[in-house]
């Protein structure tokens, strides 16, 4: 396996980062490097722009719209993208349900939905954890009852990310009650709009308005928008988790994060010298650093296979444990880094309602809840423990 990239995808290197710098917006770049919190203008118009280039969903396919890119220049769009500070292009749509309609869902869904994920017309929410109903997503109790041409469902989900936003939730619902856990289970498309919705927020220790709850009282969904067939939910969103977990990774985040991590500590003092030169502190971060390399060529070789042809098995599992262990343990050393200057949370400063921090250093003042907000990435989209679990069975065969 040569992991050297070709003289074309040099080239093609070339041509992403040219046209990011001249696309990117300075604000916008400003406020990812430096952990501002991102708006939901931000995050739309972001995405309209890259729409408007025909590269807003990456991975897709030239038939419903995409570039058609291959694997690398996935790859490669990916890390020019996060060198750069480019706002996140929001998973929901583009890189989780729109792969499960193109497989799955039928001709009129994929006609309706695609064109207004791919140009942001709507922004999606994700309806799988439960309170009691995590890790072990199969307990799940809201249920659907199918009523002539609706289902209708009750119950509630938890953690939805964004849920404030969405036009639209894609749901784990119950459609039979006596079946096993991972047999009556259906997936809904479900317009957020629909009366007998409820989203109320629930705000993170970070201070900030990420995450909801959502309840469903009588909520009358078509049977038009059913993915599939009923009860078989379970298969489609086990394949969206694999198209999730790959991404989770984030390599070009974490590379840019950790230059961010080395600036701070030279410019933070220790005994009169750079932080960067204590030999404790020096050593985590040599450890951190070594970690992230070879996390980054276990990617390119799960990208060298999927070019081949091979699809993320397994290993999507291994890349999310690892990722996500680096990029919790890089916002660990940012926090200890800064010091007592990260502590105090100042959410006027991280909105953009005030140009400089009360803590009197910008760089530091959004590190613990930076920190904090990470402490998640371990959890979501399948806990670590549960990667771990899907590699003991699939790997090593216990």
């Amino acid at each position: 396996m040569n992991l050297d990239y070709t003289p074309a995808e040099g080239a093609f290197r070339a041509e992403i980062h040219a046209w990011l710098e001249a696309n990117l917006p300075a604000e916008l770049a400003a406020k990812v490097l430096n952990h501002k919190r991102l708006s939901r203008d931000d995050i739309a118009s972001w995405h309209k722009r890259l729409g408007a280039r025909g590269w807003s969903a990456p991975a897709w396919p030239v038939e419903y719209g995409g570039p058609g890119w291959n694997a690398t220049q996935r790859h490669i769009w990916e890390e020019e993208c996060a060198r750069v500070g480019a706002p996140p292009v929001l998973p929901f749509g583009v890189s989780m349900v729109a792969p499960v309609l193109m497989k799955y869902g039928s001709e009129a869904q994929k006609r309706h939905y695609l064109p207004r994920i791919l140009d942001g017309t709507d922004w999606w929410c994700q309806g799988y954890s439960e309170p009691g109903s995590g890790s072990d997503l199969a307990s799940l109790r809201t249920r659907a009852e199918r009523v002539g041409d609706h289902y209708v469902v009750n119950g509630q989900k938890t953690w939805t990310t964004l849920g404030q936003h969405a036009d639209m939730m894609f749901c784990l619902v119950r459609t039979d009650s006596g079946a096993k856990k991972q047999e009556g289970i259906s997936f809904l498309l479900i317009d957020m709009k629909t009366p007998g919705i409820t989203v109320r927020p629930i705000i993170t220790l970070d201070e900030d308005h990420e995450v909801n709850e959502v309840f469903f009282e009588d909520v009358e969904v078509p049977v038009g928008n059913l993915v599939g067939d009923e009860n078989r939910g379970w298969t489609y969103a086990k394949y969206l988790l694999g198209h999730e977990r790959t991404g989770i990774a984030a390599v070009g985040r974490s590379k840019r994060e950790l230059v961010f991590l080395k600036r701070l500590a030279r410019e933070q003092r220790k005994n009169g010298k750079p932080l960067i030169e204590d030999p404790s502190f020096g050593a985590k971060v040599a450890a951190l650093e070594i970690e992230l390399m070879a996390l980054d060529v276990t990617v390119q070789r799960v990208v060298s296979n999927e070019a081949s042809g091979r699809g993320p098995g397994p290993e999507a599992s291994m890349l999310k444990i690892k990722g996500t262990e680096i990029q919790q343990g890089l916002t660990e050393l940012m926090f200890e880094a800064a010091g007592p200057l990260a502590a105090a949370f100042d959410a006027p400063f991280l909105e953009g309602k005030r140009e400089h921090s009360i803590a009197g250093d910008d760089d530091a003042a959004p590190l613990a809840a930076y920190y904090f907000n990470f402490r998640k990435t371990s959890i979501y989209g399948g806990s670590n423990e549960i990667q771990k679990n899907i590699i003991a069975q699939m790997i090593l065969g216990l």
